[in-house]
């Protein structure tokens, strides 16, 4: 063996055993798919320094020899790079056992042939030393498992450059550097070996350049990996991490072009089975405008979206962020897709218990008020005129003229009452509804009758024009209520010797009872106020009291059966409230 006086063979030793302890420590730093790299850098130093031992041998024997072990790193180098290719794109459907036994049947068969060749000359028919060159060569004689060894190791190579290109070809730069480094270093010595096969680069007939070149591309990839942390950040790594995700990602170049994506952008897309990597945007969101005019801002921003799905509409908040902004522009852009439904649902139902609360906060400070003025002067005047009445300081005579006002006074007190009393069950327990059928031309009766004696005190008319036998199918107490304040307050704020018209019809499936006098009527701030259901206050025609909480409560009642308020009014010359109901039927007495 003359290793120092062949060139071919020093070289190659020691360049072989460089890049293997480089290779080692490479496979010690970098873990699970990017070691692959390591060990396919290691099978090649395997063929390269026993490849060197070959062409330093002189004897036939000698080359025979080395060229067993030649084969542990030629027979196995091409499945390697393709594991490392399946592995480093993440293709996990192609990892299985099977594919893994198919993928090393050819490179474990061939070893075995190359071992076993001189008892069936398959893959060598004939060898012999050529010594006609400067120094022993050995001449080979190929049999047919060597073409079926070559042809495996073109197709596991391309195979593999092809899933690397396919898989990175529109990715960021990272990864698109990463990946053309790897082609190139599989590559240059694949298209040297076809060159050599063809006889057309042949040093002295017989001197194989592909391990050379393999050594050189493989010691600069070493160094990238070294020096740049070239598979720091592994391709499997970020996908591990974009599954985990419970938020869709997408990623796309300065074209708009699909780059990456992860699982869960699925459920933000109208039509999911359009995403694929290198599709335009524009196609997958076709329908949705709003998120390609956040894309065309080409700015950072974010927007909040609807998407109509079943059995309600999806509240999808979108995040864009720019990659890598510098002097030449955006490499590429990020679209995060968060769904915001439940925090949307969470948001509006704080929203309307905020609301629900300020509106009985400020209730209950009118409910107060109302205490304050209209409960506590009349109980106190009370008060106060036995208490004179007791000490002598007015007389029987004198309280008995006092008594009619009085009364009056203590009636107004009384429908006050039962309404905060019927407001409060409301608005702190809720309203129980109990429906029934009742004929309500009856019920305006008896509200005729029990306010007769405030009608008469100012001579007020009030008259019924009704069809007969209306039924009337909701709450009777709340409908009796209705009109009673209804009623009240058409009585309190129209002149002395006026008339109040109560008045039913049938209106197709629903009944109309209207109560409508010529008073003072309401001002259009006051009108806005009933239909929002806000309480006011008001004094009648002779001064008497109004808190506008009968009102709040008649639009609250009516609402609650199923009805409908109408109300028209013009100041100076009376008010006209109308109600329909649902049309109720005898027979269900």
């Amino acid at each position: 063996m003359e290793i120092l006086s062949n060139p071919f063979s020093a070289t190659l030793v020691i360049s072989s055993l460089l890049i293997g302890a480089l290779s080692f420590y490479i496979a010690y730093m970098l873990s699970d798919s990017t070691r692959w790299i390591a060990v396919t850098m290691i099978l090649v130093c395997i063929w390269g320094f026993f490849y060197g031992l070959e062409l330093s041998s002189t004897t036939h024997d000698q080359m025979l020899f080395w060229i067993d072990y030649e084969y542990i790193g030629i027979s196995f180098m091409p499945a390697a790079w393709l594991v490392f290719s399946l592995q480093y794109t993440g293709y996990k459907k192609w990892q299985s056992p099977l594919i893994l036994v198919a993928i090393f049947l050819i490179p474990i068969l061939t070893f075995l042939a190359v071992i076993t060749n001189d008892f069936h000359h398959l893959h060598y028919l004939h060898t012999e030393v050529n010594t006609t060159s400067p120094f022993p060569i050995l001449s080979i004689e190929v049999g047919p498992w060597y073409y079926i060894h070559t042809a495996y190791s073109y197709i596991a190579f391309v195979t593999g450059t092809l899933i690397l290109w396919k898989r990175f070809r529109f990715a960021d730069p990272i990864f698109r550097t990463q990946t053309k480094l790897l082609i190139i270093a599989g590559f240059f010595p694949l298209i040297l070996n076809v060159l050599y096969q063809l006889h057309i680069i042949k040093p002295f007939d017989g001197i194989d350049l592909t391990p050379f070149s393999f050594l050189l591309t493989y010691l600069l990839l070493g160094f990238a990996i070294l020096r740049y942390s070239l598979f720091s950040l592994k391709p499997i790594a970020q996908n591990r991490i974009m599954e985990a995700l419970n938020r869709g990602v997408l990623v796309i170049d300065a074209r708009q072009k699909i780059v990456d994506f992860n699982p869960a952008l699925k459920n933000f897309v109208k039509q999911p089975e359009k995403i694929s990597i290198g599709v335009s945007v524009k196609n997958l969101f076709e329908e949705n405008q709003e998120i390609l005019d956040l894309i065309n801002r080409k700015k950072e921003s974010s927007i909040t979206i609807s998407i109509p799905k079943d059995p309600e509409d999806q509240i999808i908040k979108v995040d864009l962020i720019q990659m890598d902004v510098n002097k030449s522009g955006v490499y590429g852009e990020i679209l995060l897709f968060d769904d915001q439904t439940e925090q949307f649902k969470i948001n509006k139902r704080l929203r309307e218990q905020k609301k629900d609360l300020e509106q009985l906060n400020d209730l209950k400070d009118k409910f107060f008020s109302i205490i304050s003025h209209d409960l506590k002067g009349p109980i106190f005047g009370v008060k106060e005129l036995i208490y004179m009445t007791q000490t002598g300081l007015i007389s029987e005579e004198e309280f008995m003229e006092l008594l009619p006002e009085l009364s009056k006074n203590m009636e107004q007190v009384a429908i006050l009452l039962q309404n905060l009393l019927a407001w409060a069950s409301s608005q702190i327990r809720g309203e129980q509804l109990n429906i029934e059928n009742f004929e309500i031309n009856h019920l305006l009766q008896q509200q005729q009758k029990l306010l007769l004696r405030i009608s008469q005190e100012k001579n007020i008319q009030i008259e019924i024009d009704s069809e007969e036998d209306l039924w009337v199918s909701a709450d009777k107490n709340m409908i009796d209520l209705v009109l009673r304040n209804l009623i009240n307050n058409a009585i309190k704020f129209s002149k002395t010797g006026e008339k109040v018209l109560l008045s039913t019809s049938l209106s197709g499936n629903r009944i109309k009872i209207c109560v409508e006098d010529s008073g003072t009527g309401i001002s259009p701030e006051n009108l806005k106020k009933i239909q929002e259901g806000t309480s006011f206050t008001t004094r009648g025609q002779n001064n008497e009291s109004g808190t506008g909480l009968g009102l709040v409560l008649v639009k609250d009642y009516v609402d609650k059966n199923n009805g409908k308020l109408s109300i028209t009014s013009e100041m100076g010359k009376g008010s006209k409230f109308c109600l329909e109901l649902p049309k109720g039927s005898p027979e269900t007495i």
